[in-house]
């Protein structure tokens, strides 16, 4: 009863004096806009699931063109172009992961996609910020990946830089992990004499069939020459942060089968 007269005598004061109902007007609009604010912000938080995963598919769709257009144009100054079947043979599967390690000398993470989805063991599996690994094994539902910091993957790579491609000089390397360090890798079997510095960017190369070219591996961060050996020993800090995977897309080469068969017909001769 005292809460319905305090409301009664707000609404009579408010309607017999213009500066109250004015002050009443803008406190009651200043209320409800912040209500407003607040309720949008948790609609906001609560669909920012949905949200991430319409950019992971749109991201999908312009990974899938980007990589074609690369295809066509990465060897335009050589007068080499690929025909279309073989600029598009790499699709994207969007995947998310389920659970994972970093710290172990072999390390993996599970995703949720399987053999029903496509899957098949020897895809290779990147995120945004650049390589992941490979799918080792698969069932129905899942798959198991072996990420770049397990002991017996390894990825064909290329460094980058200005004074490189000025020269039309390509620096090919192996990238692995020592299993020390989570966010570095080695690259060796590069040229001592390769014009190379702290800083470039090191990406996958074209000699593979596992990863499209040019996907990020991470960039140099140490460079030290060892007296009478033909390569320099590199460090290469990842791109990819394995603490903070969500979602991945795993690489479908669909000539890949054709490939290993001519490489095995060619191993058997």
């Amino acid at each position: 009863m005292f809460l319905l007269l305090q409301i009664a005598c707000f609404y009579l004061i408010s309607k017999n004096s213009s500066y109250w109902d004015v002050t009443f007007f803008n406190s009651t609009n200043n209320a409800v806009a912040k209500t407003m604010a607040v309720s949008q912000s948790v609609k906001e938080f609560i669909n920012l699931g949905n949200i991430n995963e319409q950019l992971v598919l749109e991201n999908k769709k312009l990974r899938e063109d980007l990589t074609k257009q690369l295809e066509y144009n990465s060897l335009a100054n050589t007068g080499y172009k690929p025909d279309s079947n073989k600029a598009q043979r790499y699709q994207y599967l969007v995947a998310k992961v389920i659970s994972g390690t970093q710290n172990l000398t072999d390390n993996y993470i599970t995703i949720d996609k399987g053999t029903k989805h496509g899957l098949k063991p020897g895809m290779g599996v990147i995120c945004p910020q650049g390589v992941v690994g490979q799918v080792m094994s698969c069932n129905e539902e899942y798959s198991r990946v072996s990420t770049v910091l397990h002991s017996s993957l390894s990825v064909s790579a290329e460094i980058l830089n200005n004074r490189l491609r000025k020269e039309k000089i390509t620096a090919l390397g192996i990238g692995s992990w020592p299993g020390v360090n989570s966010r570095i890798i080695k690259l060796s079997t590069v040229d001592r004499f390769k014009p190379i510095s702290k800083g470039d960017s090191v990406v996958t190369s074209a000699q593979n069939s596992i990863f499209p070219a040019n996907i990020m591996i991470g960039r140099i961060s140490k460079i030290n020459t060892v007296p009478n050996d033909a390569f320099f020993e590199i460090n290469v800090r990842l791109s990819t942060d394995f603490s903070s995977l969500m979602y991945v897309y795993v690489v479908n080469n669909k000539l890949v089968d054709k490939q290993s068969q001519v490489e095995e017909i060619t191993v058997e001769k």
